[in-house]
């Protein structure tokens, strides 16, 4: 057997896409490798959340902040310390000063493409040292893996830009959307007017547009609420909400002062939601609207799919390559053009189950377990070099 070592730090949904990806790796990994010995480093908060299902599959509690200087120094240790034959790093995070087998999942490169000082709460001094340190350890770990996995084509043409003698070691492996347990089933008729318990719960009633994920400035919620603004003055949308789900963090709070700010009225945050919550509220919303401005993969809008809901979507970075034609693109910069498409497909009926049907095709291209199942090749061409 060989030791391989896979950091599940970000492991769980405070993790955001990082940590879905991560649990999915996991759960299909488990399924799938009977042959290679799996140590799965967590921390003392997701420790728990992973439970093992097989024999092969050991959990280590390793403590250690991710970004950090204690990442770069000790997270090596420990991999020598469990005689690793290689090392899986689900992010750019590797430690610099490691010596082992490693490969890296790169989602994207969003603070070489986006560093701005308004995507931090850090002041500008720390910002910049932070930066640098970023760009030093993202640069070792392209050069110094064995292979890196880009979630897009669109990422993996981002990585040749910045690091062009990287092109030969990257492999494109698609992230999934489906699951067992994950699975959406629909609570009931949508068409009913009746929302479920959990909408009652975080404060939500129909009819309203969608939004899940974070807040970062890249994420272009501003121009989402100037668009908002510019629907409701359309008396036929009077009752009509703007639901943004995702974590009570300051760049939210930003937000909610914008909102306030440009008096734009009927907008609800009910937070991080659990994800028997999110079933019912991607199922019960009319459209979901993704407007970000850079994405790696995009995993919110192929959920909004699977709960057949019709998207509304940027065209822009990784998007248009990942939901195809199964989405309204609009221009994300401009908040009159985003209003338009907004407003064709929820007055559009036929438009909307044209974007169901196709949506429900689309998701069929991504799966967790062809995910699991590209990446353990990797592992055994790696292992066997």
């Amino acid at each position: 057997m060989k030791n391989i070592g896979i950091d599940a730090r970000f492991y769980g949904a405070a993790s955001r896409g990082l940590g879905r990806y991560t649990s999915m790796l996991l759960k299909y990994l488990e399924r799938l490798d009977d042959k290679n010995r799996y140590f799965i480093y967590l921390r003392k908060e997701n420790f728990d959340s992973y439970s093992p299902q097989k024999s092969n599959f050991k959990k280590r509690i390793t403590d250690i902040p991710w970004y950090s200087f204690k990442e770069q120094f000790l997270m090596g240790r420990v991999l020598e310390k469990d005689k690793i034959d290689l090392a899986h790093f689900p992010h750019f995070n590797a430690p610099f000063f490691y010596k082992g087998k490693f490969l890296v999942t790169i989602h994207d490169l969003i603070l070489l493409e986006y560093p701005t000082i308004k995507a931090t709460t850090l002041g500008p001094l720390k910002y910049g040292i932070k930066k640098i340190g970023y760009q030093k350890v993202l640069q070792k770990a392209i050069t110094s893996s064995q292979k890196i996995i880009a979630v897009s084509d669109f990422t993996k043409k981002d990585i040749t830009k910045y690091f062009p003698r990287a092109a030969a070691k990257i492999k494109v492996i698609y992230e999934g959307c489906e699951d067992e347990q994950y699975e959406l089933k629909l609570k009931g008729n949508k068409n009913s007017g009746e929302g479920g318990l959990e909408l009652e719960k975080y404060g939500l009633r129909k009819p309203y547009i969608l939004y899940v994920g974070a807040a970062y400035p890249h994420k272009n919620l501003e121009n989402l609420l100037l668009a908002f603004k510019i629907i409701k003055k359309n008396k036929e949308n009077s009752k009509l909400d703007l639901v943004l789900v995702g974590g009570k963090d300051y760049f939210y709070e930003k937000i909610k002062k914008f909102a306030k700010r440009e008096k734009i009225k009927n907008v609800i945050f009910p937070g991080l939601v659990g994800e028997n919550s999110l079933r019912e509220i991607y199922e019960n919303a009319e459209i979901f609207v993704f407007p970000s401005l850079y994405e790696g993969f995009g995993l919110p809008p192929l959920e909004a799919m699977q709960a057949k809901i019709p998207v509304v979507c940027s065209k822009k970075a990784s998007l248009p390559e990942i939901l195809g034609a199964a989405a309204c693109y609009f221009n994300p910069e401009n908040s009159q053009d985003m209003a338009i498409k907004i407003m064709q497909v929820l007055d559009n009926r036929r438009l909307r189950e044209d974007l169901i049907l196709k949506g429900q095709e689309r998701i069929k291209l991504f799966s967790w377990q062809k995910m699991a199942s590209q990446t353990l090749e990797i592992y055994n061409q790696l292992l066997e070099n």
